[in-house]
């Protein structure tokens, strides 16, 4: 019981002697968070001045353009070929 209750005392007194948070653990992210609002070109968006938009068909024809860029391109016929026959 003695034993338990000494272990319980220097659990407590050397518990007592820890150190609050140290300055660098505080500040531990803040050159992170800073970096990443730095990057942000407008901090307040839209908040003045919201985009007209754009027609939805208008965009999806251009969408559509743009996602026939990444096809395969047609082969092009050549110039000196054009008119001639087989012979048959």
């Amino acid at each position: 019981m003695k034993t338990m209750l000494c272990a319980t005392s220097a659990a407590l007194l050397l518990g007592a002697c820890a150190s609050n948070t140290p300055y660098l653990d505080s500040q531990f992210g803040q050159a992170n968070r800073m970096l990443q609002t730095q990057q942000i070109i407008l901090p307040q968006g839209q908040a003045g001045n919201p985009s007209a938009g754009v027609d939805g068909q208008v965009a999806r024809s251009g969408y559509d353009q743009y996602q026939k860029t990444f096809r395969a391109p047609e082969p092009q016929t050549q110039a000196f070929t054009i008119g001639l026959g087989t012979g048959k």
